[in-house]
């Protein structure tokens, strides 16, 4: 693809903030960096998952607030992290991890514990153990 072929349809997908760097010919033939704020089908992707992210996380906010979840869970969900993946960042195990997503497992947490999950979801221990209402 040329340079002045690389997609800008702007979805307001990335709110200005972002954009996506592409590589295309330059005049010379030579392949370069173009900055791109995306292509209608990517844009259209990309907000589709997140909708699928944002659903998630509000499914596990509500299980927290019905008292099915522990905060862990919504934790995770808004980190997109599975038990595994907060297991090595936590040091546990997934096992302990999943038994700590119940209510009352998390409830009888110790302060080393709730540290752990608290830096490896860049939360505060009294965030950790809350979820917006």
């Amino acid at each position: 693809m040329k340079k002045e072929d690389v997609p800008q349809d702007d979805a307001n997908m990335l709110e200005g903030k972002f954009r996506v760097v592409k590589y295309a010919l330059n005049e010379n033939g030579e392949y370069e960096k173009v900055r791109s704020v995306g292509w209608e089908p990517e844009n259209t992707a990309l907000e589709q998952a997140w909708d699928v992210v944002h659903e998630r996380v509000e499914a596990a906010r509500q299980g927290v607030l019905a008292g099915r979840l522990s905060p862990l869970a919504y934790h995770m969900e808004k980190n997109m992290m599975d038990a595994g993946l907060l297991a090595k960042h936590a040091g546990l195990s997934t096992r302990k991890v999943e038994r700590h997503t119940q209510p009352a497992a998390f409830a009888v947490l110790d302060t080393d514990t709730l540290q752990r999950y608290a830096t490896a979801l860049l939360v505060s221990v009294d965030e950790l153990k809350t979820v917006p209402r």
